[in-house]
C-alpha cells in the first residue's frame, strides 16, 4: 500500500500535537500559576499555557515536517523546548481517509501552518472553560484547506465520569469529524459574537441583522463550533482583532461541511506565510445562509473596515 499522502499525515500529527496541548492547558490550569502577562493590555493577555502550548506545537510538528512554515501567535523562541513538550504520535484513523486528488502531490515547503496555542485565553484566564481551543490550521496556496480544534475542557460541567477534552478536524473534500453536524433552528437567526472585545461598530452591525437572540462568547475557534452545532446561525464581528491562527483551522472545517467564512466585505481570507497576520475587515461565518446575512451588512459598517 503506498505511504499516506503528506497532507494526512500532517492532520494526522496535528491531531495527536493538539491533544498533547490541551493536556498542557489542562495541567496549567491544575497547577495553580498562569503566569499571565499582558501583551498589548488588559483584553490581550498570554498565559504559561499560551507559551508551552506553542513551543509543543511548533517544535513537535517542526521535527516531523521540517520544511513546512509555522506561524504561532506567541513570539517565542523555540530554542529552549524540552523533550517533555514533544508529541511524535499521530491519530491512525485520520491516515486511514483517502487524500483529495488536488492534494495530494503537495510538497512540504507549500504548506503554512497557522497556531493559536490558546484561543479564548482571557476567558481560560477567568475560568470560562468551555470557550477555550487550541487551533492548528493547514493552508496550501494561500487557502485553508485543513485544520484541527481541540477543546481542553469539553464536557467540563457534565460530572466526573465525562470524559474531558475533545478534538475536531477536518480537510476540505474528506469532511469534518469529531461533532455531531447539527444545523440551527431554521426561521432563527441566532449571532455569536466577541464577548470581551465589542464596540459601537460591532454592535450596530448585529443590530441591523434583526437578530432573535445574541449570543457572546471567547474565541474564534469557539465561535464557529457553535456553528456546526446548531447553537448559532452566524459569527458577526464587524471589527480588526481576529488573526489568521484565530480563522484557518476554524475556516477549514466550516468550509469542509458546506458553510463560509469571509471578511465583512465578502472577501475570503488569504494564508500564505506572507499575508498580514490581522484579519482587518472583520468576520461574518455561517453553516447556512451565509448570502442572507452578507446582504444586510450596513454599507455605513463596510465604510468602516478597510480589508
Amino acid at each position: 500500500m503506498a505511504s499516506p499522502a503528506l497532507l494526512m499525515r500532517v492532520v494526522a500529527s496535528a491531531y495527536s500535537v493538539a491533544e498533547k496541548a490541551a493536556t498542557i492547558v489542562r495541567h496549567v490550569m491544575a497547577a495553580g500559576d498562569l503566569g499571565v502577562v499582558e501583551k498589548t493590555g488588559a483584553n490581550d493577555l498570554q498565559t504559561k499555557a499560551d507559551r508551552l502550548v506553542q513551543m509543543s506545537i511548533c517544535a513537535s510538528l517542526a521535527r516531523k515536517f521540517p520544511k513546512v512554515t509555522i506561524i504561532g501567535e506567541e513570539e517565542l523562541s523555540t530554542d529552549e523546548v524540552t523533550e517533555e513538550l514533544i508529541e511524535d504520535g499521530h491519530c491512525e484513523e485520520i491516515l486511514k481517509k483517502t487524500c483529495p486528488a488536488q492534494y495530494t502531490g503537495i510538497k512540504e515547503e507549500e504548506l503554512v501552518i497557522w497556531v493559536d496555542p490558546l484561543d479564548g485565553t482571557k476567558e481560560y484566564t477567568e475560568g470560562l472553560l468551555d470557550h477555550v481551543t487550541v487551533l492548528i490550521g493547514i493552508a496550501y496556496g494561500g487557502k485553508a484547506i485543513a485544520g484541527v480544534i481541540n477543546q481542553p475542557y469539553y464536557n467540563y460541567k457534565a460530572g466526573a465520569d465525562a470524559v474531558l477534552g475533545r478534538t475536531i478536524w477536518g480537510v476540505l473534500g474528506v469532511g469534518a469529524f469529531g461533532f455531531q453536524l447539527t444545523e440551527a433552528p431554521a426561521g432563527k437567526h441566532i449571532i455569536t459574537t466577541t464577548r470581551s472585545h465589542s464596540s459601537t461598530l460591532v454592535n450596530d452591525c448585529i443590530s441591523a441583522l434583526n437578530p432573535d437572540s445574541v449570543i457572546r462568547v471567547g474565541g474564534a475557534g469557539n465561535k464557529i463550533i457553535q456553528l456546526i452545532e446548531g447553537k448559532a446561525s452566524a459569527y458577526v464581528f464587524a471589527s480588526p482583532g481576529c488573526k489568521k491562527w484565530d480563522t484557518c483551522a476554524p475556516e477549514a472545517i466550516l468550509h469542509a461541511v458546506g458553510g463560509k467564512i469571509t471578511d465583512i466585505h465578502g472577501n475570503s481570507f488569504q494564508y500564505n506565510k506572507e499575508v498580514k497576520h490581522m484579519n482587518s475587515a472583520g468576520v461574518l461565518a455561517a453553516l447556512r445562509n451565509y448570502d442572507y446575512y452578507a446582504s444586510r451588512i450596513p454599507n455605513t459598517v463596510k465604510q468602516s473596515l478597510v480589508p
